[in-house]
């Protein structure tokens, strides 16, 4: 051996170590205590669902992580030892024809797969699997850009915060159709309970989720669906068995503050008229009856929610005040510029009450605003 050769050699061992070091490092990186309890972390699993997904994720990764050591290695490797050298002929001997070598390497990779498909098949099937009768049943309807989540045994009906029992299997019902008008393709995703679902117009799709222990799981559409799709989020609030069911009898009461008087005809105040008559926010929310829905969510109950606008800002007087003024300030609506009276188009998203108001409908004032952002406050 050539002290030449040698050098090569050693160079190439620890081309190698190296590079299998920066991938264990950016691997090991991913399971960084900076990445855990963010809410969205499917290697934190909360649930049956996401344990089985997690259980199946591990063995795999190990698996790809040990492939692509190996591939790269003996990449970097055959680059060094092979690469051309100015006035030496060193072509690798041929070996083509040995039969026991492409046996090897043809059997080889068929076993990982068939390691890896076999589990992963059977995973599916599991996950995809009837809960049975006594699983909680919730229509979701996904929306541009919110999420809509109807009790198909109690009859009601809320917005951005899915409420479950722990300790019971839910089963998703997910659509993006309404009263026959349907809108673009979704995914709903809550990575601590259970793995993807797209949900797409004229085809419905189940899913199922089970939280442990009470809590709060973010999750997220996964799948682009128009200008606001970032902020189209949601939270599933776990509660315990009592805590749920206290929870679901307060929603089927009525609201707070009424919006019609006795006759079921006229304002019962000063914010319930410029709600049903000025602006007529009832053509898109529902304000007297938690188990309607409409094109707008259900507001029947607001306050008993902690977020607003898809999840995405904190229900408070604030934020709550500005969005009724002017909501696609706060997020990015294609009805910015978009007012229309019932019947005469539909506007995706809240539009401004402040801008781009068209000729004879009137702009919003600030007290208005509050006066409105109050009732609704109420209606817990």
């Amino acid at each position: 051996m050539t002290p030449r050769r040698s050098r090569g050699r050693r160079f190439v061992l620890v081309a190698a170590v190296t590079v299998s070091l920066v991938l264990a490092a950016l691997f090991l990186g991913g399971c960084s205590s900076t990445a855990t309890h963010n809410g969205q972390n499917p290697l934190e699993p909360k649930g049956q669902a996401a344990d089985k997904i997690n259980n199946l994720f591990w063995p795999i990764a190990i698996i790809a992580v040990i492939v692509g050591i190996l591939v790269i290695g003996a990449t970097v490797f055959f680059a060094l030892k092979f690469r051309y050298r100015v006035g030496k002929n060193e072509n690798p001997r041929q070996i083509h024809g040995n039969t026991k070598l492409e046996i090897g390497w043809t059997i080889l990779p068929a076993v990982l797969l068939m390691a890896i498909a076999v589990p992963t098949i059977a995973t599916i099937f599991d996950l995809a699997k009837d809960p049975g009768s006594n699983a909680l049943q919730v229509t979701v309807t996904g929306k541009q850009w919110w999420w809509q989540f109807q009790y198909d045994d109690a009859k009601v009906a809320t917005a951005d915060e899915l409420v479950i029992p722990t300790g019971r299997k839910v089963q998703l019902h997910l659509t993006a159709c309404q009263a026959g008008q349907c809108n673009v393709i979704h995914s709903f995703w809550v990575p601590e309970l259970n793995g993807k679902r797209d949900v797409v117009p004229g085809h419905n799709n189940e899913l199922t989720i089970e939280a442990d222990k009470p809590g709060t799981f973010l999750g997220q559409c996964a799948e682009y669906c128009g200008l606001s799709h970032a902020n189209m989020r949601f939270r599933v609030i776990a509660k315990s068995p009592a805590d749920f069911d206290s929870w679901v009898s307060d929603q089927q009461q009525g609201p707070v503050q009424p919006l019609l008087g006795s006759d079921g005809k006229t304002p019962s105040g000063d914010a319930q008229q410029l709600i049903a008559t000025k602006y007529q926010c009832t053509n898109c929310h529902v304000l007297d009856d938690s188990s309607k829905v409409a094109y707008g969510p259900n507001l029947t109950h607001l306050a008993s929610r902690s977020t607003f606008a898809s999840g995405y800002y904190q229900l408070d007087r604030k934020n709550l005040i500005q969005w009724i003024l002017d909501a696609p300030s706060m997020i990015p609506m294609e009805s910015a510029d978009c007012r229309l009276p019932v019947g005469q188009g539909v506007c995706t998203g809240m539009p401004s009450f402040t801008k781009n108001t068209p000729k004879g409908q009137p702009t919003m004032t600030r007290t208005e605003a509050e006066r409105i952002a109050d009732f609704l406050l109420e209606q817990k």
